[in-house]
């Protein structure tokens, strides 16, 4: 991916936007919005693991990484755990993120890796220290059912971005694109205003919006629907991404977002990588690909809607403020999204 394309810096915005057709908007969160202290060096950060396992060596190089970035690491212990699939037990893994999630020295918390797990936890952990007092928690993929919860129950905003799995061992080898996306995570953790371009596609649909910005795994968001962690999307700009999914499944997951209201109020959709699993038989081939699908079910709506952002299961994945304000900006010719100012 072209170094170009994909760029982080602080840009000063209007806190009032324009949706699609024009027509100032002033988009409120369902309940007070609550970002959490950004990092200064010498702060800690905890490594836990809430979902699948990971080894004490794996996660070395983020731990070095985050090192040189001046924070302190606390490591979790449930890190180097395994039950089958999971990084620990239940319990295991359910005390582990509590203790972070209460210990006031912890100034933001790491999910090791993602896999499954989280929803098992989730509503056994009490959030009301956290909520007096939050902290950043970073991930993507599986970590999708906290951040959704987080700014479905507290209006608290995180991180969605690779986690320790993604740190390469060795750093001369790594892609400049594989380097600027874990850098993203360290410019967000100390407050830099976050900008990124994107290359345009000519499914595009247009536009300019500004709301809340929302989302992850798009398999993740599906099952939460009708749970205590479903997100509300009216006035939001949703992103989505997913990997290793039939096109047909996807499609199922897009008609469960258009059946349960989730498209019919948004101020923007972002579509982010989609790894298509293929037919296990020809014969079987949907005949429609991502594009049909979301085209589809967005067609009747006035938003801008933009493909290939660089988010998800794949190297151009960009650490995103879940729960903070942005500006999505779409032409023919340029595809922007920036963190707005309060």
């Amino acid at each position: 991916m072209n170094r170009k394309h994909f760029l982080s810096s602080i840009i000063p915005l209007s806190a009032v936007f324009t949706a699609a057709g024009n027509t100032p908007v002033i988009d409120e969160p369902d309940i007070p919005l609550k970002v959490p202290p950004y990092l200064k060096k010498g702060d800690t950060i905890g490594i836990t693991c809430p979902a699948g396992f990971i080894t004490l060596e794996d996660i070395q190089p983020a731990v070095l990484k985050m090192q040189e970035w001046g924070y302190s690491i606390k490591t979790g212990s449930t890190v180097g755990k395994k039950d089958f699939t999971f990084g620990g037990t239940d319990e295991e893994r359910r005390q582990d993120l509590q203790q972070m999630l209460d210990d006031k020295t912890i100034k933001a918390i790491m999910c090791a890796r993602g896999g499954y797990g989280a929803v098992r936890i989730i509503d056994m952990i009490d959030f009301k220290k956290f909520a007096l007092q939050p902290k950043w928690i970073i991930g993507f993929s599986d970590i999708t059912v906290i951040h959704s919860h987080l700014n479905k129950n507290f209006g608290i905003a995180s991180i969605h971005s690779k986690m320790c799995n993604s740190f390469p061992s060795d750093w001369s080898k790594a892609e400049p694109v594989q380097i600027e996306t874990i850098e993203s995570i360290q410019k967000c953790l100390s407050g830099e205003k976050m900008k990124y371009t994107a290359v345009p596609n000519e499914k595009n649909k247009t536009g300019i919006a500004e709301g809340i910005l929302i989302g992850g795994n798009l398999k993740t968001l599906e099952t939460l629907a009708g749970s205590k962690s479903d997100i509300n999307t009216d006035g939001k700009i949703l992103f989505a991404e997913d990997t290793g999914e039939y096109l047909y499944s996807i499609d199922r997951m897009f008609w469960n977002l258009k059946r349960t209201g989730k498209l019919s109020k948004l101020k923007a959709l972002i579509i982010g990588g989609f790894k298509i699993k293929p037919a296990e038989d020809p014969a079987d081939e949907f005949g429609k690909n991502i594009y049909d699908i979301v085209l589809e079910k967005i067609k009747e709506y006035n938003y801008p809607v933009i493909f290939d952002f660089p988010v998800g299961h794949q190297k151009n994945n960009f650490a995103l403020k879940c729960g903070i304000k942005h500006k999505l900006t779409v032409t023919s010719s340029s595809v922007t999204l920036e963190e707005s100012i309060k």
